[in-house]
């Protein structure tokens, strides 16, 4: 039995619940959601350091999805470069059916075996990469074909599922079970299993980040200022971590061509440019390390 596709009897009369009983029946799903990750905590955190080292290596986040789980799975990887500026070729999302299916409903496309692995092998997945799949069934064929596929390769494979005993967690090394249950439309995935499988993602993406030195005191400092309000923000954060004010903040992202670390190395350290570089290349990238280092 897929759990997500069960009907519940509490649901059975919904058409004729009032408006706000509808929205208190939805966001006491969204409530259960939470609650199926938080359920998940421990998996999710083996999850975060085991994708922190292998991506410490070079290696690629790597995402495998149909229909809902596939457009979730997308827009996970397309907060990456923004927010960290972490490289767009090393955040790849994979759906089945290919980009049509982003925002076109494929049928049948997630019922094949042979397009994740041949996607994979296009894209060389090896060791160092992380390949996380999800599907609220636990049983689709793209997804458990691409993560066995993965797996041979040497690849980490997460599979994050809905339903207990689906195939993604048994061809996956890390199995992320969120266990949400009967939706209140039977089968609409997009409702707690889809918020679930968003904030598990949230969960894993940002922590791995975290770990790697994107992030310095809860600050986005690896963030790619690419319009007015996002310079705007850069100039605050430069100016929190270093006390300057703002028309030192400004002055320095400008000549660091709006790199918030090596502003930020220029003005607490009394580098240049190129020394700020240098340190941070020492530092591995990590901000806090270049801080630190005498």
């Amino acid at each position: 039995m897929i759990q997500t596709e069960t009907a519940a009897a509490r649901y059975a009369n919904i058409e004729d619940w009032t408006s706000l009983d509808l929205v208190e029946g939805i966001v006491e799903g969204q409530f259960a959601a939470i609650s199926a990750v938080h359920a998940a905590r421990v998996t999710i955190a083996e999850a975060i350091a085991r994708a922190a080292e292998r991506l410490s290596k070079g290696g690629r986040f790597v995402y495998l999805g149909a229909g809902t789980s596939g457009r979730i799975a997308t827009q996970d990887a397309a907060e990456l470069p923004p927010t960290f500026n972490w490289p767009y070729e090393r955040a790849i999302s994979l759906m089945a059916g290919g980009d049509a299916a982003f925002i076109k409903a494929i049928e049948g496309a997630e019922d094949g075996e042979t397009e994740a692995p041949r996607e994979l092998d296009n894209h060389g997945i090896g060791e160092n990469d992380v390949v996380i799949g999800l599907a609220a069934s636990g049983r689709t064929p793209f997804v458990v074909s691409g993560l066995k596929h993965a797996r041979e390769k040497g690849a980490l494979t997460i599979g994050i599922l809905n339903s207990r005993g689906g195939k993604v967690g048994e061809v996956s090394e890390i199995e992320i079970l969120l266990e949400t249950g009967s939706e209140l439309l039977a089968g609409s995935t997009r409702m707690k299993a889809g918020t679930a499988q968003k904030a598990a993602l949230n969960c894993i993406s940002t922590g791995v980040m975290i770990k790697l030195g994107y992030v310095y005191k809860g600050l986005m400092v690896e963030m790619r200022p690419t319009n007015e309000k996002l310079r705007r923000r850069a100039a605050d954060i430069v100016a929190r971590i270093t006390g300057a004010d703002q028309v030192e903040a400004q002055a320095k992202l400008l000549e660091a061509d709006y790199s918030i670390k090596h502003a930020c190395l220029m003005i607490e350290k009394s580098l240049s440019r190129v020394e700020a570089e240098q340190a941070l290349e020492q530092a591995g990238g990590n901000l806090r390390k270049a801080m630190e280092a005498s």
